[in-house]
């Protein structure tokens, strides 16, 4: 049965640590299907691929290498098919979208709008994005955004933090841990991020001490993910809010719904218009590589590859999804009848 995770005042989930997080994963995982053959055969060509991209430095402090790229797709049933790199990387702003859906299913959707917009900015991701007349930020998935979103999720930065990260752990479907050395290191170079805070205590928009809710939004970008785990949260949007591997409900409809439609706008910051056309499903990347996209009812899918273009977003991630999306004409926009992707994947593998 599902746990109303959104709905219970004060109720904190917390899912059994696992040792190793494919343990329960590992029928579903490796199926010698189709699919994987498709998967694996677009992993190892971008693999052998030369990248524009450039690795932080901030990346590199939780052993992102060059080789790296794993890509994974998980249904709204519960079936993971992964291939490529296991590294676990910190989620970064992937945690955006997560947090924002927290918001909602505890203020509601009218009152969290009138606090944080929901418009693209077309800036860079830590842009002052702050309305000059609402004193708004422009949307959840920019920085600004971002910290007035975690400020509502407590009043206290305890209750703050524990929030994000209980849904953040409820939409993996497992405890997740914080890489302590990118958190430091992140809170060291903070400035820019505690201006953003000041400057919405300045404009009337925030309350909350600055330091406070920039250290609770770092430990939530903090947080270490598997590209297995990130397919298992974008099929939790998917489905409605609800991890299609435990069953808990994590997020409402109307939530997972709003997450979804911001994601589509402005979850690949300035570099969504491209995006949509080229891709065509709502998504969100983070600097630490790794990007989510997700298509209602049908499945979630995610990529890492830590190599980072002009925009902060994974260059052979963004061209898996491009691949993915014209071979199996995922782009919401098409016009045809979604294909069923095992079919359709047993006639790509044919093709010499």
């Amino acid at each position: 049965m599902s746990a109303a995770f959104h709905t219970t005042p004060g109720y904190s989930f917390h899912p059994a640590p696992r040792s190793d997080p494919d343990d329960d994963r590992d029928a579903s995982t490796h199926p010698d299907t189709a699919l994987r053959t498709y998967l694996a055969r677009m992993e190892d060509e971008l693999s052998s691929a030369a990248s524009e991209g450039e690795i932080p430095e901030l990346a590199r402090l939780s052993g992102a290498e060059e080789d790296q790229i794993g890509i994974a797709l998980c249904s709204v049933d519960g079936e993971i098919t992964a291939v490529g790199s296991e590294h676990a990387f910190p989620i970064q702003s992937i945690s955006k979208a997560f947090a924002y859906g927290a918001a909602i299913d505890l203020h509601g959707l009218e009152y969290v709008n009138s606090i944080v917009d929901e418009e693209p900015t077309g800036e860079e991701f830590n842009a002052v994005s702050l309305d000059a007349e609402t004193k708004k930020p422009k949307n959840p998935l920019v920085n600004i955004g971002a910290i007035r979103t975690h400020a509502m999720l407590g009043p206290t930065q305890p209750e703050r933090t524990r929030r994000l990260r209980d849904v953040l752990d409820a939409a993996a479907g497992r405890a997740l841990e914080v890489h302590e050395e990118t958190y430091q290191a992140e809170l060291d170079s903070a400035d820019r991020n505690l201006a953003l805070a000041y400057m919405l205590r300045a404009a009337g928009s925030m309350t909350e001490n600055a330091e406070d809710v920039v250290g609770g939004y770092t430990e939530g970008c903090s947080v270490l993910v598997s590209v297995a785990d990130l397919a298992v949260m974008a099929a939790t949007l998917a489905g409605g809010g609800t991890n299609p591997i435990t069953g808990v409900e994590v997020f409402s409809r109307v939530a997972s719904r709003q997450v979804l439609s911001v994601m589509l706008t402005c979850g690949m910051y300035d570099n969504a218009g491209d995006w949509v056309s080229d891709v065509g499903m709502p998504a969100k990347s983070g600097v630490g590589g790794g990007i989510i996209a997700a298509l209602p009812s049908r499945f979630g899918v995610a990529t890492y590859a830590p190599q980072l273009d002009q925009h902060g977003n994974s260059v052979r991630g963004t061209l898996a999804f491009e691949r993915f999306s014209g071979d199996f004409a995922l782009h919401m926009l098409d016009g045809q009848e979604p294909m069923d992707l095992e079919r359709r994947a047993e006639e790509l593998v044919r093709i010499p």
